[in-house]
């Protein structure tokens, strides 16, 4: 057996415990010190995310995409300022392209956002992508995780926007805008990305430009030509100009008939629990691959790829195969 690695326990580090206890009473600096060790991937970042999970649930999360030059970001800002009005703790997870020279986030977002900083009730992170080609980084999820143990009630999570990979954050949020423009063809790009399947939500930004109501409709239109069932989730589609924060509060209004709607059909408690089933099968996942690849030689492990590459064994053979090396006690290898 290759045994898991221990968590560290906070109380076993007061050090750590200390820095939790700080993070969850909404300290900023040991906030962001505790999102920096889970973004990293340090040692520390399960027992941090581990103490962490008791304490979500409570906030909601929204997410915002769309293609480049959307005006995600300051429509971002708006919403923002539109729950800091009502009260709300507001948490901004901004996931920005990777730097190719840092490995770190381009911060062009952040910068967007700055005039907000300041507000004890609000925090923006940006985060690296890293690679990432759904849109989100690598542990988004569990940043979130974290803003909602230190007591955020709204998490607005707006990715990357690079387009037509931007499909997993449908898997992250409890409600999901789609920001487009009228007069880039967006309509058309959104139903080629996808985009169309996974919005709760459409939003026409920058409606003061021309054929903005005509956009509206053709959108309306295609929206339209979906099937579903009685009583489904009609997505809207609606008009707003960040730049002065026209329409944001009926987008918000709306955004909340959509959450109010997920309650009362029983289908935000089902989001969340697909959303956590899909994360403890990716966490069994990365420990079954770490375990194989640990039980097997590199040797052993170059010769089934050497004789998958010229094609003596199929992929499904040579999964078996390595498979039947790591655990040869088994009387049947699992399909792969």
């Amino acid at each position: 057996m290759v045994p898991e690695p221990p968590a560290s326990q906070p109380n076993a580090d007061g050090g750590l415990g200390r820095l939790l206890e700080r993070a969850f009473a909404g300290d900023r600096m040991g906030l962001a010190r505790a999102i920096s060790l889970v973004e990293n991937e340090a040692p520390e970042a399960r027992a941090v995310l581990d103490a962490a999970f008791p304490r979500t649930g409570g906030g909601v999360r929204i997410g915002i995409t769309g293609p480049p030059g959307a005006g995600k970001s300051t429509l971002v800002a708006q919403l923002a300022r539109h729950y800091r009005g009502g009260g709300e703790r507001v948490a901004v997870v901004a996931v920005d392209p990777t730097s190719p020279f840092s490995g770190g986030a381009l911060l062009g977002d952040r910068v967007r956002m700055a005039e907000l900083a300041g507000d004890d009730g609000l925090f923006i992170r940006s985060m690296a992508s890293r690679g990432s080609l759904g849109g989100l980084a690598v542990t988004t999820t569990e940043v979130c995780d974290l803003l909602e143990a230190a007591g955020f009630t709204r998490v607005l999570v707006e990715t990357v926007g690079v387009g037509q990979s931007e499909l997993e954050v449908a898997e992250a949020v409890d409600s999901v805008l789609v920001v487009l423009v009228p007069e880039s063809g967006d309509g058309v790009q959104a139903m080629k990305a996808g985009l169309m399947e996974i919005g709760d939500l459409f939003v026409l930004n920058k409606a003061d430009r021309e054929g903005a109501e005509r956009a509206a409709q053709e959108l309306r239109a295609v929206l339209g030509l979906k099937k579903s069932e009685p009583g489904a989730w009609t997505p809207p589609v609606l008009l707003t100009v960040a730049r002065t924060g026209d329409g944001v509060a009926e987008l918000a209004a709306q955004v909340e008939r959509h959450l109010e709607h997920l309650r009362a059909h029983a289908l935000l408690a089902a989001r969340r629990r697909l959303r956590l089933h899909a994360r403890v099968s990716e966490l069994v996942y990365q420990r079954a691959t770490r375990r194989l690849r640990a039980r097997v030689d590199a040797a052993r492990w170059e010769t089934v790829l050497t004789a998958l590459e010229e094609r003596r064994l199929s992929p499904h053979q040579a999964a078996a195969a390595l498979w039947k090396e790591a655990w040869p006690d088994e009387e049947e290898s699992p399909r792969p």
